[in-house]
């Protein structure tokens, strides 16, 4: 396959800064490209592929280790996708706990507005809560 991308190309293609693709070069996601005579970095398809890849991996929040196995399971389609399934499927207990977490945050900062008189400093709701966590019910969730 030709290189045909320059970094900045590829960058512009992928949606992943320059940067970040010497980054990702660094710690092995990315391969490290050939190089012109003029020492310049070119990428092919291939390169820009994987670092949708990434770039999508790491949007939908998967950690970078997570990413280097998912990378392997790729490399080798012959495989079983049982391990890419648990890494899905424990991504997706996390995001489901953080937005467990999300909506009693939400309910706590309705009732403090809710309950917020719009008086004086003195009698705020808002201030009162965030002054005495135990009077926040989020934090009565999480203890």
């Amino acid at each position: 396959m030709n290189h045909v991308f320059a970094i900045g190309k590829v960058s512009e293609a992928t949606g992943v800064k320059v940067p970040t693709i010497r980054y990702y070069e660094q710690i092995g996601l990315l391969p490290p490209p050939p190089r012109t005579e003029g020492n310049r970095r070119t990428y092919d398809r291939k390169d820009a592929d994987r670092l949708t890849f990434i770039r999508h991996s790491r949007e939908l929040g998967f950690e970078i280790d997570q990413i280097r196995t998912l990378l392997s399971l790729q490399d080798r389609p012959g495989q079983s996708c049982g391990e890419a399934d648990a890494i899905a499927k424990a991504r997706l207990v996390e995001v489901k706990e953080k937005i467990t977490s999300l909506k009693a945050l939400e309910a706590e900062l309705e009732r403090m507005v809710e309950g917020c008189s719009h008086g004086r400093v003195e009698s705020c709701q808002v201030i009162e809560i965030l002054a005495d966590h135990g009077k926040c019910k989020h934090h009565q969730h999480d203890a």
